[in-house]
Parts: structure tokens; sequence; C-alpha cells
């Protein structure tokens, strides 16, 4: 007992002789013990068993587009957070006692902070590292050139690390606040909580808020990766989901007959102008030429053939705007902001600059039989069943020949209800053009200054995360030098 008690004044003597720089390695030496054989290791394997979890989630969206992106940089925001809150979250108030004893013994509180900051500092880093090795194991397709240096993966390595450091510092000020490791858990679910509602990032906060945003890591965290990943100019792909489910909703409206045959007689159309050289006939009565049709199979599936009706692309989402089956669709929002897809589609239909673009020709579909019944075709062969009709003709000069027919006249106001669906108006007008379209104008709504893929960005995001690591390291220290007046 005698030779332990003499051991430990020998251990107080030398720490008060110890100047600040070799107090460092002192506990920095003890530290490093503690980790080796005290299991401190094991938050190594746990950073990869929640980088393996989190990267088999967003590899398939990480990096792809707008929304899989945003979630993918929260996603990476929270494994930092944890990673880095969870450290030293116990790591001072554990040994409170301890650290009270020697620092009336000589031991300086500044020394042994910045022990605790090199050793974390080691801990964070090989944390980063293995969290980015095992999101590349697991999928996530990182790209290859950075903003900054020749590496992405050095630059987002960085911002990891930042991330996981600064949470690191703000669990180390906790610990020193915490008088037991009781408290300090307690505590550490609500700071979690606070760092990842108040991040800005994927929860619209009311305005009120606005202003804790910056006093959050998670804040500055996922702007920087939302930053590096270029998330402005990644593809909105809820619109492709959208518009998939939507494909089988019909749409439609009216046309009169007298429209049709405009229609049939315009040959600035290019298709229409191509139908009307198709030549037909020979020698019969009309009354013959209707029993000849009756019995073709050709001419019943002629029947249903598509004929063209010209609508323009704003007809086309006008009626997006005022069908019940896209009410849905209409009110999907962008991220976190209040701007719904109704808003943009009718900012679209009233933006000057792309009227041009809103009067683009697109079609509906109708069918041969439909056209045939509206004119009453088989009333008028029976009318007219021994006139007789003979030589080549062309389908332009029937058509014609109909308009100008006083029964065909009589009925130009009997109108024709098209109906079709929303994927076969984009089969006509291309489909990957519509999702271009629409996939840039959604990600113009949802852009985000703050996630500009700028070296300036990128440097200020840093430089916010290393304040709060100096900041929290400060706070942490000036705690514990009033550990003297700790009534326990």
């Amino acid at each position: 007992m005698a030779e332990l008690k003499t051991n430990k004044q020998a251990r107080q003597i030398a720490i008060r002789h110890r100047g600040r720089g070799s107090q460092v390695l002192i506990y920095l030496g003890k530290l490093l013990r503690m980790f080796v054989y005290q299991n401190d290791w094991k938050v190594l394997p746990m950073a990869a068993l929640i980088a393996g979890l989190v990267g088999m989630v967003i590899r398939k969206r990480f990096f792809i587009n707008m929304e899989g992106t945003l979630m993918g940089a929260f996603a990476m925001v929270c494994v930092c957070i944890w990673n880095g809150c969870f450290n030293s979250i116990q790591v001072i108030c554990r040994e409170r006692d301890v650290i009270k004893r020697e620092h009336r013994s000589g031991m300086h509180i500044s020394s042994y902070i910045a022990s605790h900051m090199l050793y974390q500092a080691l801990l964070c880093l090989a944390q980063t590292a293995v969290t980015l090795g095992v999101t590349a194991f697991s999928g996530v397709a990182y790209p290859a050139n950075g903003l900054i240096t020749r590496s992405f993966f050095v630059e987002f390595g960085i911002s990891m690390f930042l991330i996981t450091y600064a949470s690191d510092m703000l669990s180390l000020w906790v610990s020193s606040l915490a008088h037991n490791t009781t408290t300090a858990m307690t505590i550490m679910p609500f700071v979690l909580i606070f760092q990842l509602v108040f991040s800005g990032g994927l929860l619209k906060l009311p305005a009120w808020t606005e202003a804790l945003t910056p006093l959050t890591i998670s804040n500055p965290g996922l702007k920087v990766i939302a930053a590096q990943a270029d998330i402005n100019h990644r593809p909105y792909a809820t619109i492709s989901s959208m518009i998939s489910k939507m494909r089988d909703n019909e749409v439609g409206g009216s046309v009169t007959v007298g429209q049709v045959l405009d229609l049939l007689q315009n040959e600035e159309n290019p298709t229409i102008a191509e139908l009307r050289q198709k030549q037909i006939g020979k020698v019969m009565t009309l009354g013959e030429l209707k029993t000849a049709l009756e019995s073709s199979a050709t001419f019943a599936s002629f029947k249903q053939e598509h004929i063209l009706e010209d609508v323009t692309v704003s007809d086309v989402l006008r009626a997006m705007l005022e069908s019940e089956d896209t009410a849905e669709f209409r009110s999907f929002t962008f991220g976190t902001s209040d701007v719904t897809m109704e808003t943009v589609l009718r900012s679209i239909l009233d933006s000057e600059s792309l009227q041009e673009q809103m009067n683009n020709k697109i079609t509906h579909l109708t069918t041969v039989e439909d056209l045939l019944n509206a004119v009453n075709v088989t009333g008028l062969l029976e009318k007219y069943s021994d006139t007789q009709i003979g030589g080549v003709i062309t389908v332009g000069q029937a058509v014609d020949f109909l308009a100008g027919n006083a029964d065909v006249q009589a009925r130009r106001d009997t109108r024709i209800t098209v109906r079709t669906t929303v994927g076969k108006l984009m089969d006509i007008v291309g489909e990957e053009n519509v999702m271009t379209f629409l996939e840039q104008k959604a990600a113009a709504a949802s852009y985000n200054a703050n996630y500009e893929n700028t070296q300036e960005n990128v440097i200020g995001y840093w430089a916010h995360l290393f304040t709060f690591i100096v900041l929290f390291a400060l706070l942490a220290m000036i705690t514990l030098e009033f550990i003297d007046k700790d009534k326990r």
C-alpha cells in the first residue's frame, strides 16, 4: 500500500513539473493504450457496419438524381454525426474524479484537451476512411474528379472528416458539462435530434427556426456534400416515376366533323399531305364498294388505324391541370419547398419566353372508324349505291369530294369525342422529350444557390465546420477549468 501511494505521489510530482507539451504526449499515450486495452477500437467496426447499411440503401440513388443525392447527403451527414458524437460523449465524464485530482496536482487543462483533440482527430480520420471504403465497396458510385483537387474521394473525405470531428468536439464539450455518464447519455439524444431536425435539408422548417440552422453542424455538413455532389444539376427522377404512373390515365376532348375534314385538307401538315397522296379505287358502284369494304379484313383493320388531330403543348398541359386523374400528380411538392407540380405547370404556361414552345403542335389519336361513323359513310353509300366510281383517285380527292358533299356539309357540326391516354400522347410527341422538359423545369424550381458546385461554397462550408471544431474544443477547455469548483 505504501509503495502504491509512493508511485501515485511520484506521478503527481512528474505531472506537476512537466510542461504543457510533455503533458499532451503523456495523456495521448494514455488514450492510445485505452484504445487498445479498453476496447475503444470497437468504434471502427461499428462505423463500418453503419456505413454498410447506409451504402446499401443509397447506392442506387446517390450521385444519380437530385432527390437521391439529397437523401444520400443527409444520410452521410447522419453517419458522421453519429460516429463523432459517440466517440467522445463519455470520455471526460467517466474519469471526472481523476481529472479533478490530477488538475490539483499540476495537470494543465489545455494539455488534457489538446491530447483528446489529437486522439479524437486520429479516430475520426480512421472512421472517415472506413466509411468511405465501405460505402464505395457497397456500390456507391463516387465521381472521379474533384472540384479543388484531382480526386473527388479526397475532397469528400475532408468534408466527412470535418463533420465527424466537429460532432466529436461537440460531444467532448457535452461530456465536460455532464458529471456522470448517465447524464451525458441522457443529453445525447436531444443533441442528435437538434442537429438532424434543424439541418435545413429534408425537413421544411417554420420561418422562426431558420436562424437556428447555422448553429448546427449538420447544416454546413449537408450543404458541403450537396455542393460537392453537384445536386443542382442532377435530374429530377420523381418526374419519371410520376409520369410512368400516369401513362394509362385518359385525356381527351371533342372535335367536329368540319374540323376533321379541314384537318384532312391541310396539306401543310406533312403527315396529312403524305396520306392524301395515297391512291385508291377502280370502276364500281358505291353499293359494290360498300359490300367489298364490309367483307374486307384489311378494311376492318384500316378502320382501327389512327388519324391525327393537331393540338398544342399548352392544350395538353391545361388538360393535365384540369383532369381529376392528375390531381395527385399536381399536388407533388419539390424537396422542402412549397413549390408544387401545379405551380410549375402554370408558370410554364404563363411564361412569355416559352410561348413559342407552348404553341408547338402535337397530336391526339382517334380512329378511321370514328371518322366514318361521324360522317355517316354507311348511310351515304346506301343512298348513292348506284353511283359509279372509277379510275385511280387519291385519298385527298376522296376527302375533297366528301368535304364538298351537301350531306356531309350538313353534318359539319357533329361532334366526335376524342379520348386517348397520356402514354399514347407521349409516344407521339416523344417520351424522352417530355421527360427531359419536365425534369429540367422541376430541377430549376428546386435550385438552391447554397448547393451550387463552386470552390467558394465548398471552402466556405469547410471553414464553417472548422470554426465549430475550435469553438467546441475551447468551450470544453473553459468548462473543465472550473472543475475545482465542483462540489462532488
